[in-house]
Parts: C-alpha cells; structure tokens; sequence
C-alpha cells in the first residue's frame, strides 16, 4: 500500500514552464511545506514516507534534475524561462546565474557568499541556494530556492539523505550542510 501520492508539478511556477513567451520570469514564496522530488527521484529513495503522510505533506516531482528539496514559508524561488537561439551548455548557464545571485548578495551587504558543487551557494561551507534546470533544444526553464529564514529542521524531518551529493558536503547531515541567511545572521 502506498503512503504518499506524488502529484503532477501543481507550484505557483508550473505556468511559467508552461509559457510560450520568449522569456518569463516569477518570484515566489512557498506559502506551504511542501516537497519536490527532482526528475529521476524515487519517493522510496528521497524522502520519510510514514512522517510525509502523518504530517500530509504534499510531493510534486519536477521536470528538472538535482536531488529532493523542502519548499517552506521563508524561503524564495525565482523561476525563469527563455527561448533559446542555441544550445548553452548547463554548466556555463549555472556559472553565470551564481555569479548573478553572488553580485546581488554583496550588493545587498551580504558577504561570504561563495559558489560550490554544480549550482549550490554557500555561505562559506554551508548551502543557502539550490537550483536546477530543464533544457531542450528550444527552451530553458531553470529555477533556484534560497534559503531565507526556512526552518532547516524539515529538510530532516522529510529528506533522507540524499543519494548522490556534491564533494563539498563530505556526508554531513542536512542540518550541518544546510543554512538560512537569517541563521548566519544576514
């Protein structure tokens, strides 16, 4: 018997992966703790499935890669979409986004911001944003999760521990490799 159902992506940014507009972009919040299961996740594999269903929490898997996260109040998705001319490799579109986010952060007074593993910010070891990407020939749908003031316990409570993790994570639980700006004190 299963536990928990893993609904179709029904967040707030499904419409601008839908969008046909040559670009489009939406700042969200997640008003909910919700969990999304990365493209080839299995809910067995990624998440607690007795605590999911005795705190029915809603699961969405999403079309692009990475591992599972927990969307919570306090934390902030920025999702895009574009038309592309031509194909960018991912690495080179990840670089370029980070180096975006890492700028704004400084702009804002936020220091010590740095880029590690594929696509994750860290406040020196420790992740404060996590992004993933859907690409094809034409279009690319990319969105990032920061980590403002979320209640990093729930990635505990939800998560297991992921399958396949960065180097620079050296097996640490989620609480000692995951952070808020409001926990470093930003």
């Amino acid at each position: 018997m299963e536990l928990v159902h893993v609904a179709t992506y029904q967040l707030p940014d499904k419409d601008v992966l839908a969008s046909s507009e040559r670009f489009k972009l939406l700042i969200w919040f997640p008003e909910e703790v919700c969990i999304v299961l990365g493209r080839s996740n299995k809910v067995e594999d990624s998440v607690f499935e007795e605590v999911v269903s005795m705190d029915n929490i809603p699961i969405y898997q999403r079309p692009s890669g990475g591992e599972a996260v927990v969307l919570a109040p306090g934390m902030l998705v920025v999702s895009w979409v574009m038309e592309l001319e031509r194909m960018v490799p991912p690495d080179s579109i990840f670089r370029q986004m980070n180096a975006l986010y890492t700028a704004l952060f400084e702009r804002a007074g936020i220091s010590g911001i740095c880029s590690n593993g594929i696509s994750d910010l860290c406040i020196h070891t420790k992740k404060i944003m996590g992004s993933s990407m859907y690409l094809n020939q034409k279009r690319l749908f990319y969105h990032a999760v920061i980590n403002l003031s979320g209640d990093v316990g729930l990635i505990s409570r939800y998560l297991k521990h992921p399958q396949r993790e960065p180097t620079y994570r050296e097996g640490r639980a989620h609480e000692s490799f995951v952070t808020s700006l409001a926990k470093e004190g930003n």
